[in-house]
């Protein structure tokens, strides 16, 4: 008895320790886990809605990178034809207006013409109805950001610009009467300061001194932007305004370099005779060349050109500058 009792014992024992075998997976257990996955919630990132614009994200991704530009939508499609054939593009001179490309027929794009040749062929190609601005833009070899090199200066034309320039003078009652002499429009201490409070600008030129200039302190942003502050580098700050209006009425002009390097200056109108622009073209190159900066190193001017105010341009030969 003793015997069969241990016997017994160890084959239960035996039967614990066993390990139980894991119940196979069936397709129902499966099934259920697919469904579990596939639960649609009503909102958030597992709703229908959401899985949808998930879905449509990874094919237009897929499009994209395929380079598939077709439209999808049969919306797309109609708008996509009412727009009818893609637009093509047009070259400058095809935009022009008829006028304009018959009279730049006249112009060789590839060669550079001397200053006489290239001045009466600008004013034979103005295409404008009006005496219309002959002007010269020259791009020049320098880094306006560097301060030594913001070309900045003023010129008198030998024979002026060809418009009427209203000079105003703010000066001291003892120095009114040489200023309207000399040719002022305006000339005044409190009658200029009412103009600038009511934002009047009636003039081009605007000429103070140096002992007035603190009271126009007030109207920098008003002045400034228009280029009508009187500065003394321009010499429109001075003492002796007569001379100053003088110059200012005889053709006097200020030019300045823009962001990209070039100068842009108007030298005469078409009315006037070819030698009068030779004359007034090479006086501003002659002052272009005089404030050349030191640090410039090779040519000071890469190139000019010359055209009318709505003209085609006509590249200069600059040896003949």
């Amino acid at each position: 008895m003793a015997d069969k009792k241990a016997a017994n014992q160890e084959e239960t024992v035996e039967t614990v320790v066993q390990p139980q075998p894991a119940p196979a997976e069936t397709t129902e257990n499966k099934a259920a886990d697919t469904v579990a996955d596939d639960k649609v919630t009503k909102a958030g990132k597992r709703s229908a809605k959401a899985q949808k614009e998930a879905e449509e994200k990874t094919e237009k991704d897929e499009r994209k990178a395929a380079g598939d530009t077709t439209p999808q939508t049969d919306e797309a499609r109609a708008a996509a034809e009412r727009k009818g054939p893609a637009p093509q593009t047009r070259s400058r001179l095809e935009r022009r207006g008829k006028n304009y490309r018959n009279l730049a027929k006249q112009v060789d794009a590839q060669k550079a013409y001397s200053l006489d040749e290239a001045i009466t062929l600008a004013t034979k190609t103005n295409p404008a109805k009006f005496d219309a601005t002959v002007e010269l833009h020259i791009n020049l070899n320098v880094d306006p950001r560097q301060a030594d090199q913001n070309i900045r200066a003023t010129v008198a034309l030998p024979h002026g610009t060809g418009k009427t320039i209203r000079v105003a003078v703010f000066a001291p009652a003892d120095q009114l009467d040489k200023a309207t002499k000399a040719g002022a429009d305006i000339a005044g201490e409190d009658d200029i300061l009412q103009l600038l409070d009511k934002e009047q600008l009636d003039f081009d030129v605007l000429i103070a001194t140096p002992q007035l200039m603190p009271r126009l302190g007030k109207y920098a942003r008003l002045l400034g932007p228009r280029g009508l502050m009187p500065n003394p580098k321009s010499g429109t700050v001075t003492p002796n305004v007569a001379k100053a209006v003088e110059e200012a009425k005889a053709g006097r002009v200020e030019y300045r370099v823009d962001k990209q390097g070039i100068v842009h200056q108007g030298v005469g109108k078409v009315s006037f005779d070819v030698a009068k622009l030779v004359e007034n073209v090479q006086a501003f190159i002659t002052s272009l060349n005089s404030v050349k900066p030191a640090s410039i190193k090779g040519a000071y001017i890469r190139s000019a050109t010359i055209s009318t105010t709505m003209g085609p341009g006509i590249k200069l030969d600059l040896s003949t500058l």
